[in-house]
């Protein structure tokens, strides 16, 4: 058998989680993340209109600025704005010299809400049905029973 021991404990208090979340190991994607979202909202205005909504900055990697576009026609439009959005980058302290696109496949945002579908007139009715029926004494004219209990035993 080996001579191997435990490793003693550090002596010292031990970090606290929510402190140990936000260490700077940590929470450097983090900063990064909102970094860029912050250096977006700086570059959208220079970005057309038709354009904004269909691309988002998704890194600043060396001297490029990468987007993300949602398909090949925005990625030739994006590449029509490069050099104004260079010239905007360049005034606010990046040493960007090029503008690079990434196609992806899935829309960038999705729609704040899903369309409301109308419930149907003979849906309404059955569901109105039903609440009548739950609502109403049955044929022994009792109350309905109180709670969840159907056995009609006492617990």
């Amino acid at each position: 058998m080996s001579d191997s021991k435990s490793k003693p404990r550090r002596a010292g208090i031990a970090q606290p989680a929510l402190q140990a979340a936000l260490t700077d190991a940590a929470t450097d994607p983090v900063r990064r993340a909102l970094w860029l979202d912050a250096l977006e909202q700086q570059l959208r205005p220079c970005l057309p209109p038709a354009l904004a909504p269909h691309c988002r900055l998704a890194n600043v990697a060396g001297k490029r600025l990468v987007f993300i576009v949602d398909s090949p026609v925005w990625h030739a439009r994006l590449r029509l704005a490069a050099p104004e959005l260079i010239n905007v980058a360049q005034s606010i302290g990046l040493a960007v010299t090029e503008v690079t696109a990434k196609t992806s496949p899935a829309p960038l945002s999705k729609p704040a809400h899903d369309p409301v579908v109308p419930v149907s007139e003979a849906s309404r009715r059955g569901l109105q049905a039903a609440l009548d029926l739950l609502s109403t004494p049955d044929s022994t004219g009792a109350p309905p029973p109180k709670g969840g209990h159907r056995g009609g035993r006492k617990i």
